[in-house]
């Protein structure tokens, strides 16, 4: 039996307002960098969306283990599963990149590549360049530059023109490599910080079985725009029709410390019908009430959905840095782990809460 969690053999956008930069595959295309030199090419996404009652601006448009063991995995591209070990609160880590390699994991891992803004107007293009994705000290690292590079748009925007940019940034997802229908999704995160910084871990559909952006549906575990001295994260979901026929709905909080200087512990808690946000283990927001123009509830989150990483600059949520923005900016990813609810991999019933 296939586990729930999508461990399997195997996301479109506002082009004006949206705030995320995946969803539907777009022609690949390579990146070049001021100097012209081509970064890389490969499939880019357009997404993004606008979170209702002024909580967000919306999205880019692990207990002690022990005990009994589950079915375990391997994810679709490769990823090794954990062998399903079950912990005390039912959990069981089915997929997890701990970043200690010398390399970004291919089997798990893709660079999306393009000059787009998501949609958004954000001012970077993500490109495949060491300089702004690699592993260090255990961690991954996603670094904005300030370097004004150059490349194709692609993207959501038909486009494969060159256009220029005044950033360049990295975004890594684990489509088709590590794609998940309910459970646990969790990573531990240190922020960059500035005016016009857009940091965010969030999960889109694979299949988008509803439609496009953002009737498939989006998973925003963490956005954060402007910290220092903002301090806000948000927490968000993405639905209803195809845009401009879209809604959101969420909430924000802002973490013991501060994200910048602090790791923290980001999660979703993801099963039929619930989705609840936590932050260092501290549940913040608790979700049952969403729609589908095109299925009946719980669509559309009952579809398998993959994990999203990047760093955006600018855009129309946080507007562009200012002159009291630095760069390199760096959002530094410690783990990122996936559990299944050994109760009820079906329905992920009977876990957390």
């Amino acid at each position: 039996m296939l586990l729930s969690l999508g461990l399997l053999t195997a996301g479109a956008c506002d082009p004006a307002v949206a705030n995320g930069d995946g969803g539907t595959d777009a022609p690949a295309g390579g990146t070049t960098d001021s100097g012209g030199t081509t970064t890389g090419s490969g499939g880019a996404t357009s997404g993004g969306g606008t979170a209702s009652g002024g909580t967000s601006s919306g999205g880019e448009g692990s207990g002690d283990l022990g005990g009994e063991t589950s079915s375990g995995g391997t994810s679709s591209g490769g990823g090794v599963g954990t062998g399903g070990v079950v912990g005390e609160d039912g959990w069981a880590l089915v997929w997890a990149d701990e970043f200690d390699g010398d390399a970004i994991d291919a089997a798990k891992w893709e660079h999306e590549v393009d000059c787009w803004g998501g949609g958004n107007n954000e001012d970077q293009c993500y490109v495949t360049d060491a300089k702004n994705s690699f592993l260090a000290d255990g961690m991954l690292h996603i670094v904005a530059i300030k370097d004004n590079p150059s490349g194709p748009e692609g993207g959501g925007s038909g486009n494969d023109g060159i256009v220029s940019k005044g950033h360049s940034s990295a975004r890594l997802r684990t489509k088709n490599k590590g794609d998940f229908k309910y459970g646990r999704i969790e990573a531990s995160l240190q922020l960059p910080f500035g005016q016009g910084l857009w940091p965010a871990f969030w999960m889109l559909p694979t299949d988008e079985v509803y439609g496009g952006w953002a009737a498939s549906g989006e998973i925003d575990i963490m956005e954060a725009v402007n910290l220092d001295p903002a301090t806000e994260v948000y927490g968000t979901l993405h639905y209803g029709g195809a845009w401009p026929d879209n809604t959101s709905s969420g909430d924000s909080t802002t973490p013991s410390s501060n994200a910048w200087e602090n790791f923290h512990e980001y999660a979703v808690e993801w099963e039929e019908g619930e989705v609840r946000w936590f932050v260092d283990d501290e549940l913040y927001q608790t979700q049952t009430d969403w729609f589908s123009a095109a299925a009946d509830f719980p669509a559309p989150f009952n579809e398998r959905f993959h994990i999203i990483l990047n760093v955006a600059v600018g855009g129309s949520w946080p507007g562009p840095p200012d002159g009291t923005t630095t760069f390199p900016q760096e959002l530094l990813v410690d783990y990122v782990r996936v559990f299944e609810c050994a109760a009820d991999p079906e329905t992920g019933h009977g876990c957390g809460g």
